[in-house]
């Protein structure tokens, strides 16, 4: 399964991520099924480019797989992100608060800083002492029997306890009138209440969310130690493919492919270096593939990996030792699996539903695992429609959720389109994808079905 597609060495900074991939691609359990279900040479029988007469291989285990070959990526390199620039980046190492946070007591609200001694019986009137603005100094003292006025996140003034809210006072001159007493401590932020110095704030593996960023700009860290994330360069195939907005020739079509699995990418993690196109020609491919094998982790492309006469994919990379055959999934079937200068090579169909579930069954699982992110909340649903499945196969329907309200939990799952790897405005509706075992070939209506979320 590994091939070299040029003599040049890799770049410096991927020579350890490739290393590590090549050794797995030799260890016993194999990138393609583990030890005990036979050795790797024997395995690549039912994945070659000649024609695959044993049965295809089962999702977990071609995900399986999968994950053996990227696993030597999650040890990447450390660096240095700007906490602006840290946001969807996983943290290398604990961070821990540099400061008290509140840094200072400070008023929870615009009022009064009093003594609660002072407002015990109430209404009661006191003088206005002074006032203090958030950002002041505060450190002038609370004379015995007055009140301070204070803004919002402004120091509490020493000697005070409390604070009355503006609604609770009246203005008299120079005086107010508290119409309600309160309890020490009320609307008072206390130093160290959310975090002490040295706490814990964000724990390491942590993919960053604005939370996140929040939660370290506010203790006013302007660096963390993140992963350098994962590189992966994209690469669609086909002489039929044009870019967006440009006048549809007869046999013409949208090169869609290429951006949805940049997208796709982005939202699990992942940097994505490049994004290009390749004609039928074996040149142009090969060419494409050496830049992109120079620059990224990992590689993904589309089409040219099924049985016709012009399938550039599978004739490049074929020879190279790649993987190539049917996973029983339906879309999605003709899969590849290739390793090019180290560099992991993913092959999907091209029709663009077969490409994007190809990614959310066998990629993003894993992605998203390296990248530090949750994994893809699945549960299980009744079915508004009944459905009928290809024997052998396990389909990836797309569906839509019913919820009883709007922000309800979902309720129901519908079909929202035909089997069809053509159908991508199903995909646009689908909330989903619906997870028919393969040994199930027709679900009722209100039969159980195990949902996962696009």
């Amino acid at each position: 399964m590994t091939g070299r597609l040029r003599t040049t060495g890799c770049a410096h900074r991927q020579n350890r991520f490739r290393s590590r991939l090549r050794r797995a691609v030799a260890s016993s359990e194999g990138p393609v099924g583990p030890a005990r279900r036979g050795p790797a040479h024997v395995y690549a029988d039912r994945m070659t480019s000649r024609p695959v007469t044993s049965p295809a291989r089962s999702v977990d285990d071609y995900r399986d797989s999968i994950e053996r070959l990227l696993r030597p990526l999650a040890a990447r390199a450390v660096r240095s992100a700007a906490v602006p620039e840290a946001l969807g980046r996983q943290l290398a190492t604990d961070v821990r608060s540099p400061i008290d946070l509140p840094v200072f007591r400070n008023s929870a609200m615009d009022g009064y800083a009093v003594r609660a001694a002072s407002v015990v019986v109430a209404p009661v009137t006191l003088p206005v002492a002074g006032v203090v603005a958030a950002g002041a100094a505060g450190q002038t003292p609370l004379p015995a029997g007055a009140a301070m006025k204070v803004m919002t996140g402004a120091p509490i003034p020493p000697g005070a306890d409390c604070v009355v809210p503006v609604e609770d006072v009246r203005a008299e001159g120079d005086s107010i009138v508290v119409e309600r007493g309160r309890a020490a401590g009320e609307f008072v932020r206390e130093a160290g209440a959310d975090v002490r110095t040295g706490e814990l704030l964000v724990r390491a593996g942590t993919a960053l969310a604005p939370r996140h960023i929040a939660a370290l700009a506010a203790v006013g860290l302007a660096e963390v130690p993140v992963f350098q994330p994962i590189r992966a360069a994209v690469i669609t195939t086909g002489d039929e493919l044009v870019p967006a907005a440009t006048p549809l020739r007869p046999g013409q079509i949208y090169n869609s492919n290429g951006i949805a699995l940049a997208a796709a990418l982005i939202a699990n993690g992942v940097e994505v270096v490049s994004v290009e196109h390749s004609t039928d020609d074996p040149g142009v491919f090969r060419r494409l593939l050496s830049a992109a094998t120079s620059s990224a982790d990992i590689v993904f492309t589309s089409g040219g990996v099924s049985k016709g006469d012009f399938e550039v994919v599978k004739d490049v990379l074929a020879p190279l030792g790649g993987q190539f055959g049917s996973v029983a999934m339906q879309p999605g079937g003709p899969q590849g699996l290739t390793v090019v200068d180290g560099v992991a090579v993913l092959s999907f169909p091209g029709n663009p539903v077969s490409t994007m579930v190809s990614f959310e069954v066998l990629a993003r699982p894993i992605l998203r695992a390296l990248a530090g992110l949750p994994p893809v909340p699945g549960h299980e649903l009744p079915l508004r429609n009944a459905i009928r499945s290809p024997e052998g196969r396990r389909q990836f329907l797309r569906g839509t959720l019913e919820r009883g309200g709007p922000h309800a939990d979902p309720v129901a799952v519908a079909v929202a389109s035909g089997p069809g790897s053509h159908l991508v405005a199903g995909m646009a509706w689908a909330d989903v994808l619906i997870d028919v075992p393969a040994e199930v070939t027709s679900l009722p209506i209100g039969a159980t079905v195990r949902v996962w979320t696009l």
